[in-house]
């Protein structure tokens, strides 16, 4: 569950998402009902039960969505006789065979984060997140939101609290013009972009890339947590495509086109190939300290 899920965190003190030590997955969201903070509580034994509590005027419905949240409708057998095409991507396959592609529904949610994530360092853009939330947004619902300091767990703003959010606030989180600019466009059309989720991600993608300021990363990066993208490949990353150039042929310096070249036979399911590929840990040592990016493959 927890490898599953983990794409939904925006860096280790994501207010929004948390595992706690225990082992539990919190995590707070904005649903069409209303705020929602969900607990689970992975369960022991070979039955691998799940607990989910939920608290907030969303708890119905993130209750509802849970099974289709983990992977319910994902299809993780297609992917099966694409994995023969080479022996890494086989023994990933074998050993990960729990990886479920997460569907949240929610797009504002995956889009804005993302697009506070181009072209900046990873701290930088969890950073602005992190105020985002906890300056706009409001408490999680339930005990997450009631306990004080960096612990503490909220909602994303509504989006017309994101429309009135000062340019010197932006600023102060260290979000340029494009980016808050791109954010802003995203939050008027909220309502048409909440529509992608139940689109299917081709036409997800070309919808969000109408809006200026979204481009094939942040589309992307999107849809694979909103609509459970199986073969929505992140392109314009700068490390991902390094990482399943050497990963897939032992060489460095692969760029986009290498890495489409290298994905196409697992065509329709690349974005879980690159998944597996990051799941097995191979990439390319630096030969130079390089300035950490957002535009990261995550987990």
């Amino acid at each position: 569950m927890h490898r599953t899920v983990s794409v939904l965190g925006r860096g280790p003190y994501d207010p929004a998402f948390r595992i706690a030590r225990d082992g539990s997955v919190w995590r707070a969201t904005r649903t069409p009902e209303g705020a929602a903070t969900l607990r689970l509580v992975p369960g022991a034994g070979p039955g691998r039960s799940l607990h989910a509590t939920a608290w907030g005027p969303g708890a119905d419905w993130i209750l509802d969505q849970l099974p289709t949240l983990l992977g319910a409708d994902d299809e993780p057998d297609a992917f099966a006789p694409l994995a023969a095409h080479h022996p890494l991507l086989a023994e990933a396959f074998r050993r990960h065979r729990g990886l479920r592609l997460v569907r949240t529904g929610l797009v504002l949610e995956a889009l804005i984060p993302s697009i506070l994530e181009q072209r900046v360092t990873t701290h930088d853009a969890y950073r602005a997140w992190r105020m985002l939330l906890r300056r706009f947004g409001e408490p999680a619902p339930g005990p997450a939101g009631a306990i004080g300091g960096r612990d503490a767990m909220f909602v994303m703003p509504e989006p017309r609290v994101v429309s009135r959010v000062p340019s010197w606030e932006w600023h102060r989180a260290g979000v340029d013009g494009q980016r808050s600019s791109a954010v802003l466009r995203a939050v008027r059309l909220a309502r048409r972009l909440e529509e992608a989720a139940a689109m299917a991600p081709e036409d997800a993608m070309t919808r969000l890339r109408a809006v200026p300021g979204i481009g094939p990363w942040t589309a992307a990066e999107t849809v694979q947590r909103s609509n459970g993208a199986p073969d929505a490949i992140t392109i314009g990353d700068l490390h991902l495509p390094g990482i399943v150039g050497y990963a897939l042929t032992g060489r460095r310096g692969a760029d986009d086109a290498r890495m489409l070249e290298l994905l196409a036979p697992y065509a329709g399911q690349r974005y879980r190939a690159a998944r597996l590929v990051l799941l097995t840990g191979r990439a390319p040592a630096r030969r130079a300290p390089r300035a950490p990016h957002a535009n990261i493959a995550r987990l």
